[in-house]
């Protein structure tokens, strides 16, 4: 899915919402513990109910890949659930991998080649080689992490050096001439604010994935403030205030709801555009 089709589909929708299947085994409903899958079980359940709303889907590899085989089964599951179901729904991977150019490709082959999963999250801290392998399938994106949502943000990304230059700044410059607005996109945390102001200085093109909407508080009439471009350039993340709005056996109407009503509040974000 390339940038226009991205925008088309937001158009189309009148959403840039992407729900993350944060699906953690201590929180979904207890009716649901008895299938031989539950996890995978709360995952389709929670997509049919929202798919209508969002633009994306985004599984939290941690949620999986702690539960070993059984779980990296329940991500494949879900996975080949949406590309036949819901083609047109981007997906995400949030691995945040990144190590050396070697290691890198096999993760880049994993996610692209074998699961066919559109983009991936990469942690820039390696350099140019560690997220290079990445960017060599075309279609595909890279998301790397820039400025997050977290409150440790402020030990590494939000420290200058002596020209006044954030580290989160400097990654922004530097890895423009790694990738380009066709292949990457940024992870930049709704909770920062007024910080988008220097994020769209830098990159005024690129896709943001912002997430930290809903349960960390994040504002979504700031970001878009402050972070929308003229091809929207936002895919906003919600995890746990959707797929968690109901603990009860109306798990999926509460999601279908809650994901119904973020939608909406962007269709009215998305008139800043015509």
């Amino acid at each position: 899915m390339n940038r226009q089709e991205l925008y088309e589909n937001i158009v189309r929708k009148e959403s840039f919402l992407c729900i993350g299947l944060d699906t953690d085994m201590q929180k979904i409903p207890a009716n649901l513990l008895k299938d031989e899958d539950p996890v995978f079980t709360f995952n389709r359940e929670i997509i049919d109910a929202t798919a209508a709303y969002c633009l994306a889907y985004k599984p939290n590899l941690a949620f999986y890949e702690c539960r070993g085989i059984t779980g990296w089964i329940s991500f494949e599951k879900t996975i080949r659930y949406l590309k036949d179901k819901y083609p047109t729904h981007f997906i995400i991977a949030d691995a945040k991998r990144g190590d050396i150019g070697n290691t890198s490709a096999r993760y880049a082959q994993s996610f692209f080649e074998e699961m066919n999963i559109d983009a991936v999250t990469v942690a820039p801290y390696m350099g140019e080689d560690s997220v290079s392998p990445f960017l060599t399938y075309p279609g595909k994106w890279v998301i790397l992490l820039a400025l997050t949502s977290n409150k440790g943000s402020h030990d590494f990304q939000l420290t200058a050096d002596k020209n006044g230059e954030y580290l989160f700044e400097k990654v922004l410059r530097k890895s423009q001439a790694w990738g380009s607005d066709e292949n990457m996109m940024y992870v930049v945390g709704a909770t920062q604010g007024r910080a988008f102001e220097a994020v769209r200085r830098i990159i005024p093109n690129h896709f943001l994935l912002v997430p930290g909407i809903g349960a960390q508080g994040g504002s979504l009439e700031e970001v878009c403030h402050y972070g929308m471009n003229k091809q929207c350039g936002l895919i906003v993340n919600s995890s746990r205030a959707i797929i968690y709005a109901d603990r009860s056996p109306r798990f999926a109407q509460a999601a279908n709801m809650a994901a119904k009503e973020v939608q909406a509040q962007m269709a009215r974000q998305l008139k800043r555009l015509v």
